[in-house]
């Protein structure tokens, strides 16, 4: 009976921050539909970022969204197009400035998938082993806080808010001078359902022991499904905050409606709008604070009701002045190209 309840499928049962996503999507599929009647568009949510392909809903390129920043906002990013080798990927670093370590990501992706925290040649390497599509190499941000922050604005309105700010804990494990790497790992919950991924990544320490009180930071890319523990930080939301990213935002040409995922050196930087942009997502992004763990999942659904409801105005808004909804012919041309990159093997 122990092994049941230690078990991923029970782990995953009694906390739906852990279900798949459509489940908890579901409730919304009616709430987009019924926009979708009055709008008479399958795809209305593409007017509410007029310069983000979909309004960021599916198929934008992360590094033309991330070049509408300002430059002093954001890291280094580099747009790599595959065909490539290591050599001119260092080389391209080289030129950029960039040493190790870097991040790489897919310039087409979502929910962390090959998202990489890069050491050295070989794990570029191994990198372009994996990869089959365009790539973005981007410096390091080394900064001790991250977060998404969401932002809104009414077309029709001069300012807009922050109506959810995520804190991202990092998949971590302290030792106590007794255990190894392999049994810290496997009786924390959030760290034992990403254990295949783990036990590849530090296959040769498993069997170390850790000393006390040491503590091993197992994941270094901020993304739920990669184990990070998102965090409710919405009490930091005040005027100073929205005053500080509502001018960040009008310095982005046609952004309403998205998340920030930033890095920064402190609370007070955040609320100064002193801070590191990662990646720009426009609508397809949640207000990730609804994962807390504990929180109620009927919230979490209102939260996203409201998130719709809002989508929906800021769309409309942007129609009602002259953007134009995508068609469900270009819509599907999208889809197609997204679903042909993102399979295996390509």
């Amino acid at each position: 009976m122990q092994k049941f309840f230690r078990s991923n499928f029970f782990i995953k049962f009694t906390s739906w921050e852990y279900w798949p996503f459509g489940i908890i999507q579901f409730p919304i599929f009616f709430i987009w539909f019924w926009y979708a009647l009055k709008e008479r568009s399958l795809l209305y949510f593409s007017a509410s970022n007029p310069s983000i392909l979909t309004g960021g809903m599916l198929g934008e390129s992360k590094y033309e969204v991330l070049h509408l920043v300002p430059e002093s906002l954001k890291p280094k990013t580099i747009l790599i197009k595959l065909p490539t080798t290591v050599t001119r990927v260092t080389e391209i670093m080289r030129e950029a400035g960039l040493t190790f370590p870097i991040i790489l990501k897919p310039d087409l992706g979502e929910r962390g998938w090959m998202v990489r925290r890069i050491k050295n040649e070989e794990d570029i390497e191994q990198y372009l082993n994996e990869i089959k599509i365009d790539f973005i190499v981007q410096e390091l941000v080394d900064l001790p806080l991250e977060f998404g922050v969401y932002y809104v604005r009414f077309p029709s309105q001069e300012h807009g808010i922050v109506n959810s700010i995520t804190g991202k804990e990092f998949l971590s494990v302290t030792g106590d001078g007794k255990k190894n790497l392999q049994e810290l790992i496997l009786e924390i919950d959030r760290a034992k359902i990403q254990w295949n991924s783990l036990s590849a990544a530090y296959a040769n320490r498993l069997s170390e022991i850790i000393s006390s009180d040491q503590k091993i930071e197992l994941v270094s890319i901020g993304n739920h499904c990669l184990g990070t523990t998102f965090l409710n930080f919405n009490h930091l939301i005040n005027e100073k905050l929205n005053a500080s990213f509502d001018t960040i935002s009008k310095q982005i040409n046609g952004f309403y409606f998205g998340r920030y995922d930033l890095r920064c050196a402190s609370l007070q930087d955040l609320q100064n709008g002193n801070i590191k942009i990662m990646e720009l997502n426009g609508c397809g992004a949640e207000p990730s604070h609804i994962y807390h763990p504990g929180s109620s999942i009927i919230k979490a659904i209102g939260v996203l009701i409201t998130h719709w409801r809002n989508l929906y105005r800021v769309s409309k808004e942007n129609h009602e002045r002259g953007v134009p909804y995508l068609s469900l012919e270009e819509g599907k041309k999208i889809y197609k190209r997204v679903k042909k990159n993102m399979a295996p093997g390509v």
